[in-house]
């Protein structure tokens, strides 16, 4: 089964869950995933950023029943072999990776940031190792795929909207699998 495939069955198996639990967000895992590329798209992200906001949690999907409750457990870091063994490149896997301490880091440097979290995000934040200290915001600074992973945590944070029309999975996994296969055309070399 290729990557494709197997994101669509992830969201088709587990993507009807909402996240949380009695700090249950408005939205289910899809819709919030639709949002969140929506709104890259609507940013005029380049294909690789949408694709990582639309695969962000998708690490949430990979356990458990189609009733289990998602688990936040390292979420960002749980997809990532799946992602990287179907063709994905580190502009799409180390914005995923990042989001969590990209969170972190906002609520360390943004004083209007922490507020504005739903409840389920500030008690995710608490799991999460809560606001980053002066040395941990200086590392995840320096690493070259930061600033997107900000941008990913802004749209993850807005696209929790309860009914908002976004275009349908198919879409974006057509948006996702044209990247990859961009990702994997051979490259002209000039000399």
């Amino acid at each position: 089964m290729d990557l494709i495939a197997k994101i669509e069955a992830l969201f088709q198996r587990r993507g009807h869950l909402q996240y949380g639990d009695e700090r249950r967000e408005p939205v289910t895992a899809l819709e919030h995933a639709l949002q969140c590329a929506q709104l890259a798209e609507w940013a005029h992200a380049e294909h690789s950023l949408v694709a990582a906001a639309l695969l962000h949690d998708v690490g949430q999907l990979m356990d458990g029943a189609p009733s289990d409750p998602l688990r936040d457990d390292q979420h960002e870091l749980i997809a990532l072999p799946l992602l990287r063994a179907g063709g994905c490149g580190p502009e799409v896997l180390e914005p995923i990776r990042l989001h969590v301490p990209a969170k972190r880091y906002l609520v360390s440097t943004d004083p209007a940031y922490g507020p504005g979290l739903s409840d389920a995000s500030r008690h995710s934040l608490a799991l999460q190792g809560g606001p980053m200290n002066a040395e941990e915001r200086l590392l995840f600074m320096a690493h070259p795929h930061a600033p997107a992973a900000l941008q990913l945590r802004r749209w993850d944070d807005l696209a929790k909207r309860p009914g908002m029309r976004t275009p349908p999975l198919g879409y974006y996994l057509a948006l996702l699998e044209e990247l990859l296969r961009e990702d994997h055309a051979p490259r002209l070399r000039i000399a």
